[in-house]
């Protein structure tokens, strides 16, 4: 049966309602059914989609399963009778039956073709049998059943007087059980996962970049995520949903949005609306102010609702505001307790705000909550200032409140919002099923550099200051007062100083980010979805030569080798039979002469054999008998010659297109291009492409579509299309310091161009102008010096000027095209060539440059477009002190990925390459040798969680943090110690032995040692007033004697004295 109804909820359900409604005289919330004979659920057509879930659909949903429109279901205390179509009532017939709690009776009608039956009419006469119904009298419903239903009962000679059950539904969906909080729990997972993996982040790109964005389209975004049907229609992002490993096994046609995604800014032209009615406007989203993110999920009818405030450079009153609604919503947990009435909530919570910020008071919303589950709200239990009801356990609540009609600093108003879903659990405080993003440090993000807090969000954008040698900003600006250098620093240990900082924020930024990279790899690869042993794609591949005797070639008759290109096969005579083997079985054939005869020997592929990259091929049953080799002897050597040849010949042929086969596996066959109607499209003329196509190269020019890019040739009807979803980034590289100017387009899945693949392709425009006559023209008769070669200077520069503001307004112009057409933000990255360095990731050395999301190389092919967020590790290696290069090695988290090996950066550039790894959270370790990574990558493959249990990345060493670095760094310290004590002793003997040596020692000499004890341990304060003192004594010393011959050594004395630092004391 297509449809299969949960049997034992339903009686288990069913029960829980009838007992209930016998208990109505003693239950004040069942009381508007205490005095009803009958409960009567009635269901017309289905309700339209932005319509809200009905009472009495939630009621079914409940009850069933499932929505069974144009379905009645009359509820009495001994019995249930049930009227639908025939259809219908296969289904329903599964909840008949003796472990039912009542009987129930299934009226089924006839189908149009049918004659009609005696149901409807039995079934209005059961229903006017009773003296009173309760029903949802405020519900409405349309279809014919409903209008078949009117008008029986309206002929009807006795009708029932009806009266409303609204507040026994509520009362008997307000109260979740086992099944249906363990649905509730994954909506809000789901929710709470798209807040914290995609919303809040996406949010903060936009702000970071100024993206020009309209709130309805960032909702549509948000909203893209769970995909959409349609012809180009696409299944959920998994890269966002796969975050939360609890999302794993989901019924992803269950799941829904339960309104479409609210953001709201300052420039909202509505104004701030804290309800979940609101909507989106279409209006560009502000970049700095409030920010109201209003997000709802459904699972299986289920519904959760999150909210979230973020500021952007908050003034003081909106920080406590903030911070003040996190305490509210902990308080109220407190509270939220079995037999709490609801209006106890709210009066609390009006408590709070007059206890701690009475001016706000008048601010404060009218309700501070309802219940939710399959209906989204359900006021009778809202938790507002008159309603009486307790909240029960088991109970789930939308937590929501705020201020709205505030007023900020320049006389603004907005609103601030707090909402979360939560379930009450018995005596003890509620708890939050949603979570993520809510304290005042993930919500309160400062931009400006002005302000003195500590709560800074760090920006994605790597740092535009001008960088110095170590990749830091210049020290005199962080270690400077009033313009000196300070008194008790030089530049030197400045620097030094500098250095070290930088060096241990590195280091305890890395500590996180490796302790992060253990528990993600835990997480990721726990419960059984460890490693596959690098052998994904491999599998037992059946080979047929022939589907049965009659197919084989009339050559096989004749008994002799032969070798069937066609079927890929060589046939071989064995014990008098023709036996097929499949080309792909052989492993190699063999030839060699002895005496009178000619031995041929053919090798067949088995199990157990060291042939290197064969030695894992997997076999159908490796335990089976094999026949490793086969040999046959004739005198005809020159036959065995051309068999040889052709088995061989064919053996090269499969491997070839084998490897074809495999290298265009994951190329993709776009779709049409839909072209723009209606207007030209937007165009950049007069660029190359590269990969090229065939023929001569001359410049096409691109073109701006529906859906994609399309490049034309000038000469021929050769083109390039390139889908916008298909493009993964797009790079836009001025020509400033380069010789091109550059629209580079990196692709998701490779295209076919001509009868290459590419991954990439790009467009672009010579920068320098080689077309001017340098012969004397008029210009240079008139002039005289370099004036013409500066004004050639000049045209250079407004040229690539031109060329750069061309290129960039339509490559924004291919963003918001793209952004348009697949509801995916796509920004333009542009390299920062100032964080760049060198490197070998190919064969010849290249500059790599940063941007915002890649580590690239543009200039020529073969192009590098490395994804920074695929990245795991990267591993410096070959650092050492001496070398004046380093190797760099990117891990992908993908492990079935060939690690990038990036060789000769120099060593110089070992402490930016550092820097920008950390700024971008990438975890970096180092090693003074080369890795063998073949082996280490299969072994992490073959199981991950092991790998990661047993500590992942430590093995690296270097930065990976954790104890073991702990302990080598206390080594290094404690081996520095022992290397300066030893110096300082061996310095401090030679120093005794000057002096006692020659005891004919000048002055100097003499007065030279009285800095051994004393300025060993003396403070750079101490050594210069010394050093001031004697020069003093000098200047005095050379103005009473004057140029007398008398023996002194005092100036000498003054060029020693910065020496003196406690290591060197030594004869001169």
């Amino acid at each position: 049966m297509a449809v299969q109804l949960n049997v034992l909820l339903f009686n288990k359900r069913l029960g829980l309602v009838i007992d209930s409604w016998k208990d109505a005289a003693t239950k004040e919330e069942y009381s508007s059914i205490a005095d009803a004979d009958a409960l009567l659920l009635s269901a017309g057509d289905p309700a339209g989609e932005d319509e809200p879930t009905r009472k009495g659909t939630a009621l079914q949903t409940w009850l069933l399963g499932y929505e069974f429109p144009s379905t009645f279901i009359l509820f009495r205390k001994d019995k249930v009778l049930i009227l639908c179509s025939a259809s219908k009532a296969k289904i329903l017939s599964q909840v008949v039956g003796p472990n039912s709690h009542v009987p129930i009776e299934i009226f089924a009608q006839a189908r149009a073709k049918d004659p009609p039956t005696d149901a409807f009419p039995r079934f209005v006469e059961a229903y006017c049998s009773s003296q009173r119904v309760a029903t949802l009298t405020k519900e409405s419903h349309t279809g014919k059943l409903i209008d078949d239903w009117k008008a029986a009962i309206s002929a009807a000679e006795k009708k029932p007087e009806v009266v409303d059950m609204t507040p026994a539904v509520s009362s008997f969906l307000a109260v979740k059980d086992d099944e249906e909080t363990k649905t509730i729990k994954v909506a809000a997972a789901l929710t709470s996962t798209l807040l914290t993996a995609y919303t809040v982040n996406k949010l903060e790109s936009i702000l970071d970049r100024e993206t020009k964005i309209t709130h309805e389209q960032f909702a549509g975004q948000i909203e893209a995520r769970l995909g959409y049907e349609g012809d180009n229609g696409k299944g959920p992002d998994m890269k966002i949903w796969g975050q939360n490993k609890a999302l794993s096994d989901l019924d992803w046609p269950s799941t829904e949005f339960a309104y479409t995604p609210i953001i709201q800014s300052q420039s909202t032209s509505s104004g701030y609306d804290i309800r979940p009615s609101s909507e989106s406007t279409s209006d560009p989203i502000a970049h700095k102010g409030v920010f109201l993110v209003s997000l709802g999920m459904r699972y299986k009818g289920y519904n959760v609702n999150l909210g979230r405030t973020y500021i952007v450079d908050p003034t003081k009153d909106q920080q406590a505001l903030s911070g003040l609604l996190v305490s509210l919503q902990a308080e109220l947990l407190k509270i939220m307790v079995d037999g709490t009435p609801a209006r106890d909530v709210y009066q609390h919570a009006v408590s709070f705000i007059k206890e701690k910020k009475p001016e706000v008071e008048k601010n404060f919303v009218k309700s501070v909550g309802h219940i939710i589950g399959l209906e989204f709200r359900d006021n009778a239990y809202a938790l507002s200032s008159k309603n009486t009801r307790p909240i029960k356990k088991g109970m789930v609540l939308n937590l929501a409140f705020g201020f709205t009609d505030l007023q900020d600093d320049n006389g603004k108003k907005y609103a601030l919002l707090l909402a979360d879903t939560v379930q009450v659990t018995g005596s003890e405080p509620a708890v939050c099923l949603t979570t993520g993003m809510k304290s005042t440090k993930d919500t309160l993000w400062f931009l400006n550099a002005d302000d003195d807090v500590k709560e800074v969000k760090p920006t994605k954008k790597p740092p535009t200051t001008k960088l110095g040698t170590n990749g830091n900003a210049s020290p005199t600006k962080n270690k400077t007062a009033g313009g000196k250098v300070l008194r008790n620093k030089t530049r030197s240990a400045v620097q030094e100083e500098l250095v070290q900082t930088t060096a241990a924020r590195i280091s305890e930024h890395q500590r996180e980010l490796h302790s992060r990279l253990i528990s993600e790899g835990l997480a990721k690869y726990s419960e059984g979805a460890g490693g596959s042993g690098g052998k994904e794609g491999k599998g037992w591949k059946r080979f047929q030569s022939y589907k049965g005797e009659a197919a084989l070639p009339r050559e096989a008759e004749s008994l002799r080798i032969y070798v069937d290109k066609k079927a890929q096969t060589i046939i071989l005579p064995v014990h008098g039979y023709a036996v097929p083997f499949h080309i792909n079985t052989i492993k190699n054939v063999s030839k060699n002469d002895e005496g009178d005869f000619t031995y041929l020997r053919v090798n067949f592929q088995t199990p157990g054999q060291l042939a290197g990259k064969k030695e894992d091929t997997p076999f159908e049953d490796p335990d089976a008998t094999f026949i490793r080799s086969i040999t046959y002897r004739s005198p005809d050597g020159h036959r065995f010659d051309t068999i040889s040849k052709q088995i061989t010949d064919l053996k090269k042929e499969v491997n070839k297109r084998e490897q074809q086969k495999k290298e265009m596996a994951d190329v993709i066959e776009q779709d049409t291009l839909v072209e723009v109607k209606g207007r030209r499209p937007h165009r950049l003329p007069e660029v190359f492409v590269r990969p090229a196509l065939d023929g001569k190269r001359l410049p096409g020019e691109v073109e701006i579509h529906q859906n994609g890019l399309r490049y034309q040739s000038p000469v021929s009807t050769q083109k390039i299309d390139i889908l916008f979803s298909n493009v993964k980034h797009l790079f836009f590289q001025p020509c400033d310091h380069e010789l091109l100017v550059i629209l580079h387009v990196h692709l998701k899945a490779p295209i076919m161009i001509g009868k290459k693949k590419a991954h990439d392709v790009q467009f672009y425009r010579e920068a320098s102008d080689v077309q001017f006559d340098e012969t004397g023209n008029r210009k240079r008769k008139y002039r005289y010096g370099d004036e013409d070669e500066i004004e050639l200077e000049q045209q250079e520069r407004k040229r690539r000027q031109l060329l750069n503001r061309e290129f960039k307004a339509f490559t924004e112009k291919v963003a918001e095209a793209s952004t348009q057409s697949t509801g995916d933000t796509l920004e333009p990255d542009i390299p920062f060539r100032e964080l760049s360095f060198e490197g070998v990731p190919f064969r010849t050395n290249v500059r790599l440059q940063p941007t915002t999301e890649c580590l690239v190389y543009l200039s020529d092919p073969p192009f590098l477009v490395v994804t920074l967020s695929e990245i795991e590790i990267a591993s410096l290696e070959r650092v050492q002190f001496g070398l004046k290069q380093f190797d760099m090695v990117l891990i992908f988290k993908d492990f079935t990925k060939t690690p990038l090996h990036i060789n000769s950066i120099p060593s110089a550039q070992l402490d930016d390459v550092k820097n920008w790894l950390d700024s971008v959270d990438i975890p970096l370790a180092e090693g003074p040798v080369n890795l063998n990574w073949g082996p280490i990558m299969k072994t992490i493959n073959e199981d991950p969680y092991d790998f990661f249990k047993q500590g992942g990345w430590t093995f690296l060493g270097g930065s990976a943090g954790g104890e073991e670095s702990d302990q080598e760094s206390e080594s290094d310290s404690e081996s520095e110690f022992e290397v300066e004590s030893a110096a300082e002793y061996s310095s401090a003997s030679s120093g005794a032995e000057s002096d006692y040596a020659d005891s004919n020692a000048s002055e100097d000499e003499g007065s030279g040692s009285d800095f051994d004890d004393d300025e060993s341990s003396a403070d750079w304060d101490e050594l210069e007033r010394k050093a001031a003192k004697s020069d003093k004594k000098a200047v005095d010393r050379g103005t009473a004697h004057g140029d007398s011959d008398e023996e002194s050594d005092r100036p000498k004395k003054k060029k020693a004295a910065p020496k003196a630092n406690g290591k060197s004391k030594g004869k001169r």
